[in-house]
């Protein structure tokens, strides 16, 4: 729900300013074979957290923090990568003490709540979380687990007021959805579907929120009302394997089973939530730690540990990543995503060959996985393996029949496949189709206009298509670049310089770049400077491409050789 990322911007900005230190200090941290020492510790435990090598964090700022367990900053921080690492108990204990230190530190009292409700201390835990504050995001998350502690408690209203004090938040579709899952645990199924329809409405698109919709629906025998919420929900080109399994089970006439079955599930989803939406605000370490308190109180929600492995993976850390997929049951609806996460990362730490052959028979057992189809021909088309990968796409297309606005990916990536195999007559269609779903699309815009200045065609409407992507993704050197070799097409050199360079700026080692920058330095009567550009672009080229056209060009300048590509 991106409406949670615009709540919690500014006060985990502010967060992560505390806990975090300046990249000088980190720069400064030197790593010997020696003990470090509580400040080497923790300096090496701060690199740990930008990392989110969660497991070094938490070795790091334990060592510190017995050098110096009276200082509020080491322990705060050990703590928090605690939790970050999944070490909830240890995370508790020091947050405990922390607490001693720092009376009304906010985070300590939500990972203390947290164990509490998860050892079903209802009490205990609403407690602590009593006049936290609603002011910043540890207050706003502090407050609704405090709602699911006391619907634990059997104080229902209470929990509702409390929900009620804080709608004036903004977070009236993320409250209206644990509404209705606080009712589906409390056995008010009528008001559980009701609150349920209401988030649905305001977010049909939502994977979570149509599952927990259609299971409502479908558990009071309202199948075709549940079907039609799926359906809905797959006519936008999505997709998710909960939704597909309750599909399954509706399909059959079978009841599929509450969302929420208790207080730890429902506050789990809580944390699965609002941690989504810190990572796509950027506050990453906080991001990992509201996951891991989600996997901690419910940990058979597959789906937290699939998001929390991603955010690893976007960090470097693969392996730890991995072992957050490998440990998906095989009885899993989340099982196969996992299993092509894996076989990413191989192809992610070098192993390609092996990451095509596992997603070649994930697809060859199951023809259907679409995001296994996708994948693969994603990895095809990065081996170069042009042809066997446009047939992935195709596959992926029969999949989605085509239509769907978010299918203007596939018909890219396919068009992309068959320019890079030479056959441009399947390769513009597709391009062309793709604006048809998604007009505005500057990937698409760009390599489309792109491809026709290089080949002399619609040279007018290729400059117009190519405009118009720079304005969307003015900092994305490709595209800038694009732009200037059209102009350059048009003979408009000084243009064309004007927008190269900026390339260049945005893109200083990139061999292509630089040698369009050198053709367009040539025409404008920049011969010194384009001869420096040719230079840079055959330093930099490591496949050679670029070398065979710019080793006649330093010979013999531009004049004498064709325009290059």
């Amino acid at each position: 729900m991106t409406s949670l990322a615009r709540i919690f911007h500014r006060s985990a900005l502010v967060a992560v300013a505390v806990m975090g230190m300046s990249s000088t200090a980190l720069s400064q941290t030197i790593f010997t074979s020696r003990p470090l020492s509580a400040t080497g510790s923790f300096l090496a435990g701060q690199q740990a957290m930008v990392d989110l090598r969660t497991a070094d964090a938490a070795r790091y700022f334990g060592q510190a923090a017995q050098v110096d367990w009276e200082n509020p900053t080491v322990i705060e921080r050990a703590f928090v990568a605690y939790a970050a690492n999944g070490q909830i108990g240890d995370a508790a204990n020091a947050a405990r003490h922390l607490i001693e230190l720092q009376p009304d530190n906010q985070l300590a009292r939500l990972v203390i709540a947290t164990e509490a409700l998860k050892e079903r201390r209802y009490g205990a835990a609403a407690e602590a979380l009593q006049n936290l504050g609603s002011d910043n995001f540890a207050g706003i998350t502090g407050d609704i687990l405090r709602a699911w502690a006391l619907v634990g408690d059997k104080k229902t209203a209470e929990a509702n007021k409390l929900l009620d004090e804080l709608s004036g938040q903004g977070l009236g579709d993320f409250l209206m959805f644990h509404r209705a899952l606080m009712a589906e645990v409390t056995g008010d199924n009528t008001n559980a579907l009701a609150y349920a329809k209401k988030a649905y409405e305001n977010d049909p698109y939502v994977a979570r929120v149509a599952e927990a919709y259609a299971r409502m629906l479908g558990n009071a025998g309202k199948f075709d009302e549940a079907i039609d919420v799926v359906v809905n929900f797959e006519a936008q080109g999505l997709s998710h394997p909960l939704v597909d399994q309750v599909k399954t089970q509706l399909a059959e006439h079978k009841r599929p089973g509450m969302f929420a079955t208790n207080p730890q599930t429902g506050a789990a989803e809580m944390y699965h939530g609002i941690g989504v939406a810190l990572a796509r605000d950027g506050s990453l370490d906080l991001a990992v730690v509201f996951l891991r308190l989600g996997m901690y109180l419910e940990p058979k929600a597959d789906v937290i540990g699939l998001v929390l492995g991603q955010l690893l993976d976007g960090a470097g850390q693969h392996d730890a990543a991995n072992k957050l997929y490998e440990a998906v049951p095989n009885n899993s609806p989340m099982k196969a995503t996992a299993v092509i996460r894996v076989a990413s990362n191989l192809d992610a730490t070098g192993n390609r060959g092996e990451a095509i052959r596992r997603l070649g028979n994930i697809v060859a057992t199951d023809p259907n996985d679409i995001d296994a189809v996708s994948t693969l021909g994603d990895l095809l088309r990065s081996d170069k393996q042009y042809v066997a990968a446009a047939d992935a796409y195709s596959k992926a297309l029969d999949l989605t029949k085509g239509d769907a606005p978010a299918d203007w990916r596939f018909y890219y990536v396919r068009g992309i496949a068959y320019e890079r195999a030479n056959e441009w007559n399947k390769a513009e269609p597709d391009f062309i189709r793709a604006l048809e779903l998604n007009p505005d699309q500057p990937q698409v815009l760009n390599y489309l206009g792109y491809s026709w200045v290089d080949k002399g065609m619609n040279l007018d409407k290729a400059l117009d298509m190519i405009q118009k992507a720079v304005k969307a993704q003015p900092n994305d050197g490709y595209i800038v670049d694009s732009l200037g070799w059209a102009y350059y097409r048009l003979n408009k050199y000084n243009d064309a310089v004007r927008y190269l360079e900026q390339a260049v700026q945005l893109r200083p080692n990139d061999p292509e770049i630089n040698d369009h920058l050198g053709d367009a330095y040539w025409r404008a009567g920049r011969t010194l400077e384009a001869k420096f550009q040719w230079n840079i672009a055959l330093s930099v080229d490591t496949e050679g491409n670029v070398k065979e056209r710019v080793l006649p060009k330093l010979a013999n300048g531009l004049d004498p050789v064709a325009a290059t590509q």
